[in-house]
């Protein structure tokens, strides 16, 4: 379901932190309902790119343009979980709606739209009968699509995924798979996923990125 609409383009883009380079040259154009999944060794740059996509890290030298129309704001993040995260006392939809935080801007209390569309992608995951259930009670799999109806509440438009599967059993993994494709195939949803699983990765995405010390573009 991709589209000529252009959401993020790095020209030149050398990546790294306190001073030393991990990947440099990168060229990348990414477009609406895109499947673009970042491979590459242990240390190759695929987190510190996704950092500097997100804005948590400055890129050392290029630049990163965003579309019209199209703005960090309109970019969800499944970040990796970390086993303290996964024990984190609160309810399914206290985590859910989170994801709305930075629209409320001075508002004190979640619009009802905000509530309908929470409900929304809860229903859309299979979440709607845990939304008062305790995250920290949850399976790895569970969790992991609550994060993700976190990112969809900020954002419909394009996810950054970091090893979506990692720590999963085979079914939940191929769960989560299926539910990226589904969002971006049925929905629109630009996918940016870092992944081990080569597999996964010749099967949904449209375009590979390998990063190393010359790093790779090719649509597949």
């Amino acid at each position: 379901m991709q589209t000529d609409k252009l959401q993020i383009e790095l020209k030149d883009v050398t990546l790294g932190y306190d001073g030393m380079i991990v990947a440099e040259h990168i060229d990348l154009k990414v477009f609406e309902g895109e499947y673009l999944a970042i491979v590459g060794q242990n240390g190759s740059g695929k987190s510190t790119l996704m950092k500097t996509i997100l804005g948590l890290a400055e890129p050392l030298k290029g630049e990163i343009i965003f579309g019209e129309n199209f703005s960090r704001k309109d970019i969800g993040y499944l970040p990796q979980v970390s086993p303290i995260q996964r024990d984190f006392p609160a309810s399914v939809s206290e985590i859910v709606y989170s994801g709305f935080l930075n629209k409320l801007g001075r508002k004190i209390f979640y619009t009802k739209e905000m509530k309908e569309t929470a409900m929304e992608n809860m229903e859309l995951l299979g979440l709607e009968d845990l939304k008062d259930a305790c995250y920290r009670d949850l399976s790895g799999g569970q969790q992991q699509r609550v994060l993700l109806a976190r990112a969809l509440c900020a954002t419909n438009k394009m996810l950054l995924v970091d090893e979506p599967v990692s720590g999963l059993d085979p079914e939940a993994q191929f769960e989560m798979y299926g539910i990226l494709h589904h969002l971006n195939h049925n929905r629109g949803v630009t996918i940016i996923m870092i992944s081990h699983d080569l597999e996964a990765v010749d099967r949904y995405a449209s375009q590979v990125l390998t990063m190393g010390r010359k790093n790779d573009l090719k649509n597949v």
